[in-house]
């Protein structure tokens, strides 16, 4: 199965290659927010913060997070494409294993995402962005983001499976784009209203920035990489579970 998801991969990533755009504009718009909250909103919102605090580099992880839940919605995109297209069909009938379809597709979001996070990082070390953060703590932000990208790759693929239009396809993204704006991505929690605080502190994204941004400024990481850990495993083993379950239904 293993070079069967290879070629797949490639096919796609050559689909990518061809067609940049996806990438780009997977970067674009969160460079924008990050450039936005930075040099518009990072005033105001830095006065409650400790004056020491680089802007840049707190809102960062958000950043992220919000480019890989822009990226994954391509994923559900190709999916769907192939689906409508008749790939499924013509590679049902071939002597291959059949996840390797899915598993391409996997692939292929892990790759370019991690491309579009590059491409962040690059633009944010530019405006500032400085992290004191060694090699074993720059491995554990790129497992998280790994990690993170992986299961919301697994949750694209349902809709994937089972969307009946583009739109369809592609619409489950703007919630999981929208959590960072209520969680501790960009401002603290402290400063928000107290059910509101209440849902940005117990929502996933706000364990995962918090870790990964300790992570890069050296800071005691505390139980946030666990309870991040916990969030994105969770997610990954039920969203892998009932899309494989969907797949299997789909090519029976």
């Amino acid at each position: 199965m293993k070079n069967k998801t290879v070629v797949l991969f490639g096919r796609s990533m050559r689909h990518i290659l061809r067609s940049p755009d996806t990438i780009i504009t997977v970067a674009i718009v969160p460079i924008m927010m990050m450039l936005l909250f930075v040099y518009v909103f990072g005033g105001a919102i830095k006065m409650s913060m400790d004056p020491n605090v680089n802007y840049v580099t707190y809102l960062l992880p958000g950043i992220l997070l919000m480019a890989i839940a822009s990226g994954i919605a391509y994923t559900a995109l190709r999916l769907f494409m192939d689906i409508q297209g008749g790939l499924f069909a013509r590679f049902s009938a071939m002597p291959i294993k059949r996840a390797s379809i899915l598993w391409g597709h996997v692939l292929t979001s892990l790759v370019s995402n991690a491309i579009s996070v590059a491409v962040i990082i690059l633009v944010a070390l530019l405006i500032g962005f400085r992290s004191g953060a060694g090699i074993l703590s720059w491995l554990a932000v790129t497992g998280i983001l790994a990690l993170f990208t992986l299961a919301l790759t697994w949750v694209a693929v349902l809709p994937g499976l089972t969307a009946k239009s583009m739109e369809g396809a592609t619409a489950f993204s703007y919630p999981l784009i929208f959590l960072p704006f209520i969680s501790s991505a960009f401002t603290p929690t402290e400063t928000m209203p107290p059910v509101v605080r209440a849902f940005a502190e117990n929502q996933p994204v706000t364990s995962i920035v918090d870790a990964i941004r300790a992570l890069l400024t050296n800071q005691s990481v505390g139980n946030d990489i666990w309870v991040a850990l916990i969030w994105c495993v969770g997610i990954l083993i039920v969203a892998y579970i009932i899309a494989m379950m969907v797949y299997k239904r789909k090519i029976a």
